[in-house]
């Protein structure tokens, strides 16, 4: 048949359930007698690809896997038969002969991405066979070959799967009920779970369990009911063809989390990758009809990621194609969620591509989405903190004071901070000092402040000027007393940190020096200043007199302490009432000698307790002749 005849051929093969294997090894069998030209070879692997699950098997398809191996020789025909032996690979089909062609074809043609997704296919499952450098970021490009066929693909899977209602909560177990199937692109989002081969001989040939277990060795994924099962067959598990399907299968993800299988990472990444990248409907054509389809597929997804405690790289690829066309309300929840799993990397290569899109948002939105995005990053960094005290304690990189890769770990985790950082200070003169942004603000700090000792990490890194002072000065109690605590805790882990002799010797690679300990020295004399001797601000910052002045109040250079702050004001007023209830007006001022000391006990009554720490860690002090000395811990 000629070209043409040939090609309107191919773009009708359309599956009415599934595809015989038996046919498909026919039609290559035809590639074969030389009669096909170059446009029909490509669009027929091209129809291959995007009718592979719809091939009832793949054992003898497998068999054939040195001819399509060896066509990967036509530049044209290259990146399609990439795709189709990513999706046939099997461990037994790695050899050494086929990376050295790889690694050649990759010499001859550059980092193309279908040789670079197939080598990391092939690494995965033989990694001393492959010596050289692969991307870190597990990121499979692979052009989409469903578009000839997609409306048709739609109805077939439609047709297969039937109706089903939107997942339930995930639960220990495989859903009772079919997985999502919303109206998202008009077709099912989350594949129904079968197994590979196993189980549809079984429904084919009427035969038992033990017979079907004897003839494929393989578990149907049907069968899997309970994780005692799941342990009893995690050795003959063969997961899905289609990996979106084990997204709603929580005991397919404890084995995901357990094997460790960088092919099945991979497969799943893949799968992600082509849905969310490719599918995603407002993404193509801002078509908001359907969001809440949508929303429920990152649902299914957000909760796999925490069921692992991992993020997907794939997810992370969505983003950064998606959050500069974002607009800050279709599926924010979804989309934070996301970014909060966002895995560990260098944020100096993440900045452009998401951060800089995110802080033109971040500054133009609400004080309410602000204050959401605050809440991700700390949980961002969180997973972080986390993961990397998790990745020292499985392979300890302190034997080495100069470990560059931590080094550039932590620097990375110090950007990071920076950058929230300057998003709060920013967002503090945008929203005119708002005491509830301040909240989230600090609360991010909390998990700043605590780094060294709660997660083993030689990181501190103190918030900027434009977060201390605002806090100090606020007119909420509550807001005092965390910057009190914060204080509290870089005192503790500074101490700490100048206890470890090792990191003394190695500050200077890492995220702390000399500078930090100014700093905080700085900002501790503040403090003690303006809560203690009455004496704030004497370095470091200069109000013109005359604007002091035009405050009315008198002697204004000694007037900030523990009672007169403005807001603890309202405390010593309900102090002094405590003792004269009978008198209409109070002064304050004569808080002094033993009241100091009662007046310090009723705030600590009062739930201060950051206020307590810092006073008791960082000031020593003792009441003679109703008097007071002072001596505060300082670092040099």
């Amino acid at each position: 048949l000629g070209n043409a005849v040939n090609t309107r051929l191919l773009k009708c093969m359309i599956p009415t359930t599934l595809i015989s294997e038996d046919s498909v090894v026919k039609a290559v069998s035809w590639l074969c007698v030389g009669k096909c030209s170059g446009s029909t070879k490509i669009l027929f692997y091209r129809w291959l690809v995007a009718m592979f699950d719809f091939i009832d098997h793949k054992e003898q398809i497998n068999l054939l896997y040195g001819f399509f191996f060896a066509s990967l020789q036509d530049d044209a025909l290259c990146p399609y038969v990439c795709h189709l032996l990513y999706l046939l690979t099997k461990k037994e089909n790695v050899k050494a002969f086929r990376v050295r062609k790889l690694l050649d074809l990759q010499a001859k043609m550059g980092m193309q991405p279908h040789l670079q997704a197939l080598l990391s296919l092939y690494k995965s499952f033989a990694p001393t066979l492959i010596s050289v450098s692969l991307p870190v970021r597990r990121k499979i490009y692979f052009k989409n070959s469903e578009n000839l066929w997609k409306m048709a693909l739609v109805a077939v899977k439609q047709r297969n799967q039937g109706p089903s209602p939107e997942p339930l909560k995930q639960m220990l177990g495989p859903a009772n009920v079919p997985p999502l199937k919303g109206r998202w692109n008009s077709r099912p989002v989350i594949p129904v779970l079968n197994s590979n081969n196993c189980a549809k001989e079984c429904r084919r040939k009427e035969i038992n369990l033990y017979d079907c277990l004897g003839s494929s060795g393989s578990f149907p994924l049907e069968q899997l009911q309970s994780f005692p099962q799941l342990l009893k067959n995690i050795h003959c598990l063969e997961l899905p063809s289609q990996m979106g399907s084990v997204l709603n299968n929580s005991l397919l993800l404890h084995y995901i989390n357990c094997v460790r299988d960088e092919s099945v990472l991979l497969r799943l990444y893949y799968w992600l990758s082509q849905t969310l990248q490719e599918e995603c409907f407002w993404y193509k054509a801002n078509d908001y009809g359907h969001g809440k389809e949508f929303a429920n597929f990152l649902d299914t997804i957000i909760r796999a990621e925490c069921f692992l405690q991992e993020g997907f790289y794939s997810c992370e690829v969505f983003l950064y194609k998606s959050i500069p066309l974002w607009d800050g309300h279709c599926c924010r929840s979804q989309f934070l969620q996301l970014l909060s799993w966002i895995p560990f990397g260098s944020f100096s290569e993440m900045k452009p591509l998401l951060f800089d899109h995110l802080a033109q948002l971040f500054f133009t939105s609400t004080i309410y989405f602000k204050c959401s995005v605050l809440q991700t990053l700390k949980e961002l960094l969180q997973n972080w903190l986390l993961w990397l005290s998790m990745d020292i304690r499985v392979k300890p990189t302190m034997n080495s004071p100069l470990n560059t890769t931590l080094c550039e770990s932590m620097s990375s985790l110090s950007k990071l901070i920076d950058y929230v950082g300057w998003l709060s200070t920013i967002a503090m003169r945008l929203e005119s000092n708002s005491t509830f942004l301040l909240h989230f603000i600090l609360d991010f700090y909390e998990k700043v402040c605590d780094i060294y000792i709660n997660y083993s990490l030689p990181l501190v890194v103190l918030f900027p000027p434009g977060i201390f002072y605002p806090a100090l000065l606020s007119l909420d109690a509550s807001i005092l007393n965390q910057l009190c605590y914060i204080m509290h805790r870089y005192h503790k882990n500074l101490a700490a940190i100048k206890k470890n002799k090792l990191l003394q010797k190695a500050k200077s690679q890492f995220s702390f020096s000399s500078k930090t300990y100014i700093e905080f020295n700085h900002y501790l004399i503040t403090m003690v200043g303006c809560l203690w001797t009455s004496k704030p601000f004497e370095k470091g910052i200069y109000i013109e007199p005359e604007i002091l002045k035009k405050t009315g109040v008198a002697e204004y250079k000694n007037s900030l302490n523990l009672v007169h702050h403005p807001s603890l004001l309202s405390y010593a007023v309900s102090f002094l009432l405590q003792g004269m209830p009978e008198k209409m007006r109070v002064k304050v001022s004569s808080i002094q000698g033993k009241k100091w000391n009662w007046y310090l006990d009723y705030l600590f009554s009062e739930g201060l307790q950051g206020l307590n720490l810092f006073i008791r860690s960082s000031i020593h002090h003792s009441s003679t002749s109703q008097s007071k000395s002072l001596n505060f811990t300082r670092f040099y």
